[in-house]
């Protein structure tokens, strides 16, 4: 393990975090926009789950690949040839005048930014030393908060002045001006690391590693169905259910993200002690994790009642989620260094994967619940029940799997 010097690690830390900004409030804003977009390209809520879910389905399919360059490339030059890609997605979507070219412009996004958290991570993993790798995850987590931040209120109050066109074409631009600072101040990948596992493997060491399997469902619906909510269904409950206007519910968003940067910020503080203590990954999502299905039921039990507390309560269903994103720099640090790319690329698919299938599914679902004759908001109660359903079992299969870090 080379570790770098701890000025240099901060300036590395500040390059990626410059680019992970930007993809998270990429992945974020069609959340603001679903108001706009819907009425301008006339969507049903399972096109606007399908656009939203198009940026995570483009992101999931590269996951694979992305862990062997990254293993063999090293981050800097794997996420600037993916950041270019960004680039031409914005500027796609930003030119699209029909439903298929937003969601080829949010594909290519979703492609464009892949590398953009796991780059940083498997450099981390050999640049840096444990509780600092811990802080570091729980850092790059809330740079993202701070994107998706960015992607509520500022751009609610930037559209009138420059429409969602032309911040498209913003975005584009400061993902180049992120590639030049990535340029500058991330090293080269020296491959002083053996490759253990030969460097023609592939994912098989990854897939029946015991740890990864009792990990893959609460990463799915747990961590999936959180990035969900966060960026896409959150907002229309919000309108739908709490009976809030496009503005409150951008301003409900709003607070929602500055509470997951607050969370995200204090476990980066914590998890250093937390490491030194004993606390590991599992046992602080196996006691916190479940706070999260009571404030979900809570949310769906009270419906249109809990009127202007909805968007409190989806922030503290969102924080106490958080304990789940432990599980993916667990999942890295159960690795040897030298697969750490593909081991970490492989939980991230299985997350993003997550954030497809729940992001359209509950989509489908309320349309379906719809055509039954159900209200709009019976429809995205009993939509949200069949996902906190799906979570707890999921958390029920951690629990019982087993638990240490050995490949059967």
């Amino acid at each position: 393990m080379n570790t770098l010097p701890r000025r240099t690690a901060i300036a590395v830390f500040l390059a990626f975090a410059c680019a992970y900004f930007l993809s998270a409030l990429i992945r974020a804003v069609t959340a603001t926009l679903s108001p706009v977009l819907t009425q301008e390209f006339a969507l049903n809520a399972s096109d606007l789950g399908l656009l939203a879910g198009g940026y995570f389905l483009g992101f999931a399919t590269t996951q694979l690949p992305l862990g062997t360059w990254l293993d063999r490339h090293g981050p800097r030059t794997v996420i600037l040839y993916f950041l270019s890609v960004a680039v031409m997605g914005c500027i796609a979507f930003s030119y699209a005048t029909s439903f298929p070219g937003l969601l080829a412009g949010r594909i290519l996004c979703g492609v464009g930014v892949s590398a953009c958290l796991m780059a940083p991570l498997t450099g981390y993993r050999r640049w840096f030393e444990a509780a600092a790798l811990m802080r570091a995850n729980s850092w790059m987590l809330m740079t993202g908060s701070f994107g998706m931040v960015a992607s509520t209120l500022p751009v609610q109050w930037l559209m009138p002045l420059l429409g969602w066109r032309m911040l498209f074409w913003g975005l584009a631009l400061l993902l180049l001006l992120a590639m030049i600072l990535i340029r500058w101040q991330v090293p080269r990948w020296n491959v002083t690391v053996p490759d253990a596992a030969g460097p023609k493997a592939g994912y098989a060491e990854v897939w029946k590693h015991s740890y990864f399997r009792k990990m893959t469902p609460i990463g799915f619906f747990c961590y999936g169905g959180l990035v969900a909510i966060q960026t896409l269904w959150a907002t229309p409950w919000m309108i739908k259910v709490g009976g809030y206007s496009a503005a409150q519910a951008a301003s409900g968003l709003f607070w929602i993200n500055i509470s997951m940067l607050c969370a995200f910020w204090t476990w980066g503080m914590v998890n250093p002690w937390l490491v030194r203590h004993g606390y590991d990954a599992d046992w602080m999502i196996a006691r916190g994790l479940p706070l999260s299905f009571l404030v979900l039921a809570a949310l769906i039990a009270m419906g249109p009642s809990a009127s202007t507390l909805t968007g409190a309560l989806w922030a503290l269903y969102c924080v106490t989620c958080t304990f789940v994103t432990l599980a993916q720099p667990a999942v890295g640090m159960a690795f040897a260094s030298a697969v750490a790319g593909r081991a970490l690329s492989a939980y991230n698919l299985v997350v993003f994967a997550g954030v497809f299938v729940v992001q359209w599914g509950i989509g489908l679902a309320v349309d379906g619940f719809k055509a039954l004759g159900w209200s709009e908001v019976q429809a995205f109660q009993s939509a949200m029940s069949v996902f906190l359903l799906c979570s707890v079992l999921s958390y029920f299969y951690f629990l019982i799997a087993k638990s240490h870090n050995r490949s059967t």
